[in-house]
């Protein structure tokens, strides 16, 4: 009975290692997912204040050609 519980351990250890291989895996992956979604968080920063630098949405205009042009959001 020892002997079958041993090999039980020692089965379950790779388990568990391939589980945290996975996790780490997953980590990396949301690691780089945020640093795409803060990366393009910022271009669309940038180009909001480019077609409205007073930071006021008063005056704005949606779809204006002129300012999405100058932020190079379309040709």
């Amino acid at each position: 009975m020892r002997q079958l519980s041993e090999i039980f351990q020692f089965l379950w250890m790779f388990e568990s290692q391939h589980h945290q291989r996975l996790a780490w895996r997953d980590a990396e992956e949301m690691r780089v997912a945020r640093a795409r979604a803060e990366s393009r968080a910022e271009a669309q920063q940038k180009s909001m204040m480019n077609a409205n630098p007073s930071g006021e949405l008063g005056h704005s205009a949606f779809n204006d050609e002129d300012a999405l042009r100058k932020s190079g959001l379309i040709e």
